[in-house]
């Protein structure tokens, strides 16, 4: 069976012959010339027919398989996907009218880089549906603290006193690590309420997650290398590292977090480990003590690094939030990420890297030809914030706000035909469906009741590696907001 009308390989490319291949088939996945559902030859023919060795294909069909442009069929092979992730997590942009001139210059597609083409290739989050006609925004988007809440005229109030006394001096270049009273107050803050061991030498203040994660990729993967990755999980990190040329290795995710023995038998050279294990995005399960164990284990032997991202553990209503990670760690194999955007807002753009010792330099003369660092006056803004106490008081006022929001949510979905799992933690919550009904037709049917829902098959890198079911945001919305989602949500399940 031939598939390819041409060679896929151009020899005079310095990319990976699997890196040309995989692009080549899904430009001809997206282009229809590979129509969805259509079967694929094993990896033994194709290699046979291409005249490339068989870990060619295979490393071509993973990475299709990972961004969900195909689909594997145990004991039938591997097909196209019906579904593309593309039409599922991106805006298609509106038609437009261009000149004979304009369209013959469209005919050349621009030349990217190898590593942007990989992270064009990755699946995207589009953006939510836009508030209602009264500005509120539609229920049940995740990730969104609750904005309604936060304490608007206390920030105004110390933006414009840090603006009116900053020195001459914060007006020039800056630390590439970051302001350092902020990096003081984090190692105070993340040493008692996550039991963190690190100075402030160790910290890096970044732009938000995503920031940490393109730095760290950026100094630790070379293209192929392989990097463990739970299944589901969230795809701004598989965004990430698609983009330094990762090989993803989906892992399973069970009731005690990450299968660290299924890693281990997957890739058990794998170079990095990007994980949640205080609050799994998307699952919301917390990893057990002996998982953490094996995986630190693993890491020391293997000499892999390991991405904690500790994403929202500030908001656990029942007892402390759990200890990091990283406070187990004694081989300085871990790499602490947190962020302010799930506990103040996003548009903060505020993270931070919490980076063993041995990597602290290296990191910060590559981090001074990136973007040399964070603007200062949010620094600075953020560092009074939490100094003056003000961070402990909104953290403790939005944990009781999201117990309560959690509350109604789980009330007012009691009637509904949905298997709820929501951990006392966090700010979304696992809807699973009843069998046979179609999770991304519900979320279809959903935006036109006027919610925006996230099917959790969205975060899945093996189309089949979890039930059917929805995330449900609930951070971000009111009780009688919750309360009309759920009923427009029953009127879209009854549709569907």
């Amino acid at each position: 069976m031939t598939i390819f009308r041409d060679d896929p390989f151009s020899p005079a490319l310095d990319t990976p012959l699997y890196q040309q291949l995989y692009t080549h088939m899904r430009t001809a996945i997206l282009s229809g010339e590979l129509k969805g559902g259509m079967k694929l030859p094993s990896t033994r023919a194709l290699a046979d027919e291409l005249g490339v060795s068989r870990n060619t294909i295979l490393n071509a069909y993973e990475q299709l398989l990972a961004e969900g442009y195909l689909e594997s069929v145990e004991g039938s092979g591997t097909f196209v996907a019906r579904v593309l992730p593309d039409l599922l997590l991106t805006t298609t942009p509106g038609h437009r009218r261009v000149s004979t001139d304009t369209r013959r210059a469209e005919s050349r597609p621009p030349l990217f880089s190898e590593r942007a083409r990989l992270q064009l290739a990755a699946p995207q989050m589009s953006p939510s549906l836009p508030p209602s006609s009264k500005g509120v925004p539609r229920p049940f988007s995740f990730g969104m603290p609750a904005l309604d809440a936060f304490p608007y005229e206390l920030w105004s109030r110390l933006v414009v006193r840090q603006a009116r006394r900053m020195p001459d001096s914060a007006f020039t270049y800056q630390d590439a690590a970051g302001y350092r009273p902020l990096r003081e107050a984090i190692a105070a803050h993340v040493t008692l309420s996550r039991r963190v061991h690190c100075t402030p030498e160790q910290i890096v203040i970044v732009s938000g997650a995503q920031g940490a994660l393109d730095l760290a990729s950026r100094m630790l993967l070379n293209a192929g290398d392989p990097v463990w990755m739970e299944d589901p999980g969230y795809f701004g990190a598989r965004g990430a590292l698609l983009g330094a040329g990762a090989q993803i290795i989906p892992v399973p995710v069970d009731n005690e977090g990450l299968v660290v023995a299924d890693g281990i038998a997957r890739a058990p050279h794998a170079r990095l480990v990007y994980i949640t294990p205080s609050h799994q995005f998307p699952l919301g399960v917390t990893m057990s003590l002996a998982r953490r164990l094996a995986l630190l284990d693993w890491a020391k032997r293997a000499e892999a690094y390991i991405l904690e991202d500790d994403y929202d553990s500030e908001y656990r209503f029942a007892g402390r939030p759990l200890a990091a990670l990283q406070g187990l760690d004694d081989a300085e194999r871990v790499i602490y990420i947190g962020t302010f955007s799930k506990v103040l807002f996003p548009a903060l753009r505020l993270g931070y890297l919490i980076l063993p010792p041995p990597l602290v330099e290296a990191f910060l003369t590559v981090r001074r030809l990136m973007d040399v660092h964070t603007p200062m006056l949010e620094q600075a803004v953020l560092t009074d914030f939490i100094a003056e106490g003000h961070f402990r008081r909104h953290l403790r006022r939005m944990r009781t706000l999201y117990a309560e929001r959690r509350a109604a949510l789980l009330e007012a979905v009691r009637e509904l035909p949905l298997e709820i799992h929501s951990p006392e933690a966090g700010i979304h919550c696992i809807g699973w469906l009843p069998d046979g009904m179609d999770d991304l037709a519900l979320a279809r049917r959903a935006a036109a009741h006027g919610l925006n829902l996230w099917p959790v098959s969205s975060f899945s890198i093996k189309p089949s590696s979890t039930r059917k079911g929805l995330v449900l945001g609930y951070g971000e919305y009111s009780v009688k907001a919750i309360k009309d989602g759920v009923r427009r949500l029953a009127a879209a399940m009854r549709s569907v």
